[in-house]
């Protein structure tokens, strides 16, 4: 092999060597929320040392409430993307985590680790000793509580500890320092992924066991089920091992969320499955977990009502033609996305931002005299002014001969109800009488109201697409 080939085998090992280490720990994508509240954040970017025994200089975000203080400290640590160089990667600071300890009254310090953003050094890949990677990063991270312990509105003897992915790692990492006053510790799709590992999946379990034997800090962990990176036979050998090993944990294994619950924690439709587990968790600890300083989070997404499926345009209640051109690009939207409609006919959609529900309606209300909620990414979330009947399956909606008690006359008119628009609804009373509306401002009690003018004894027999008559009838 001549000098010249060998030479250029070299630097390609060498750079599929520094590749490898550079991917090495387990992704986080890019949060959604990209605008912060509109509230006072307070925020200070501090040059910290790091752990003594390793000079560098840590970059360091902290924000506090308003009011005097001093607060309670949460720390939250970063994840890593993998297709960004660490130093290329942006300082952290846009997450729904920090908003939300925020609005429970807590001081939070966001430190980035040795190499990434604007912190000197570089992390120590230690090829697969994950492990020792998680101790070193709380070393340091127990360098910046140290610092900041002395800032004039923060109270260090009340503490708690989280992170997400690679941030959550060194979150459990940090348990083992036997830190004084942290009373918890919670862990978002917490790992790493090493490309030097033969088996990481065990090695993940090895080395959290070890944390977990060393570690008397009790701590909450949320994996999901559809994770790209930690598949759930990983997270439930990393969380036996732990439980196993004698660590304080519980688990809030929530299934699947979106198209990867790995970043479960960027999107403000995840707060129903957090939120309260994080407030009880604190509250347990003696730790603040109520709602103090609202301004710092988004609006709750709502439950689906299952109204009507999401793609059923024609089932959108007082749109006109250009509210239904606006929601089929709703639909092919990307999430975090919401729609509203005006019984004016107007309709306004939103997505991304801190708090596209509080935004949509905004938008929508400036145009319409009052607006609705309809849809929140790929669920139907309006209410019905009246509720409806409970669907009985008494008969096909279409099959016309089934309604009972209707002449000609109402039969005809039951045929034009299957053509009408959603929301709709058809009742009818023991004379032959009926009742029929379409959209409108309220379908369900305009119905009932025309049915009752001229007939009496009148009930429901179909709302949209369900039939809901109460009980088979015979016909005399």
């Amino acid at each position: 092999m001549n000098t010249r080939k060998l030479r250029r085998l070299l630097v390609a090992f060498v750079l599929a060597l520094l590749s490898s280490i550079r991917l090495i720990f387990a992704a986080e994508g890019i949060p959604d929320a990209r605008v912060m509240p509109n509230a006072p954040m307070n925020e200070q970017v501090l040059n910290i040392p790091g752990d003594p025994e390793r000079s560098v200089t840590l970059q360091v975000t902290v924000f506090t409430p308003s009011g005097p203080g001093p607060f309670p400290l949460a720390v939250l640590n970063h994840g890593a993307t993998g297709n960004v160089r660490p130093e290329s990667q942006s300082r952290y600071r846009v997450t729904y985590s920090a908003d939300y300890f925020l609005s429970r009254g807590y001081a939070v310090v966001l430190p980035m680790m040795r190499g990434y953003a604007s912190s000197g050094g570089e992390i120590d890949a230690r090829r697969c000793n994950m492990e020792a990677v998680g101790i070193e990063d709380a070393k340091d991270i127990r360098a910046v509580i140290d610092y900041v312990a002395t800032l004039p509105k923060i109270d260090a003897s009340r503490i708690v500890i989280a992170g997400q992915s690679f941030g959550g790692w060194n979150t459990l990492a940090f348990g083992t320092l036997h830190y004084p006053n942290v009373k918890g510790l919670i862990n978002f799709a917490g790992g790493m992924i090493a490309s030097t590992c033969r088996s990481p999946e065990r090695t993940l379990a090895r080395a959290v066991g070890r944390y977990g034997a060393d570690t008397h800090i009790p701590s909450l962990w949320f994996y999901g089920d559809n994770d790209a990176l930690f598949p759930v036979e990983t997270w439930r050998a990393m969380y036996e091992a732990y439980s196993a090993a004698g660590g304080a944990v519980e688990l809030v294994a929530y299934g699947k969320f979106m198209k990867n619950s790995h970043i479960m924690l960027n999107y403000p439709e995840a707060f129903r499955i957090w939120v309260p587990k994080v407030d009880a968790f604190l509250t347990r600890l003696g730790l603040p977990g109520k709602l103090v300083y609202p301004e710092y989070m988004p609006t709750d997404f709502p439950a689906p009502t299952h109204y009507a499926a999401i793609d059923d345009i024609d089932a959108v209640p007082y749109l006109n033609d250009q509210g239904r051109e606006l929601y089929k690009r709703f639909l092919s939207g990307p999430m975090p996305r919401v729609f509203a409609v005006s019984k004016n006919g107007t309709a306004s959609a939103h997505n991304g931002g801190f708090d596209p529900i509080a935004q949509v309606l905004s938008e929508c209300q400036q145009r319409g005299q009052k607006c609705e909620l309809y849809a929140a990414d790929n669920d139907v979330i309006w209410i019905r002014p009246t509720p409806a009947p409970p669907s009985t399956h008494f008969a096909a909606i279409d099959d016309v001969a089934a309604v009972p008690y209707l002449g000609d006359k109402g039969r005809q008119a039951y045929q034009k109800f299957l053509t009408l628009k959603k929301p709709r609804a058809f009742a009818i009373a023991q004379n032959g009488g009926w009742g029929v509306a379409s959209r409108g401002d309220d379908a369900v009690a305009q119905t009932m109201q025309l049915c009752a003018k001229t007939n009496q004894g009148c009930q429901f027999y179909a709302v949209d697409d369900d039939v809901v008559w109460p009980e088979k009838t015979t016909e005399k």
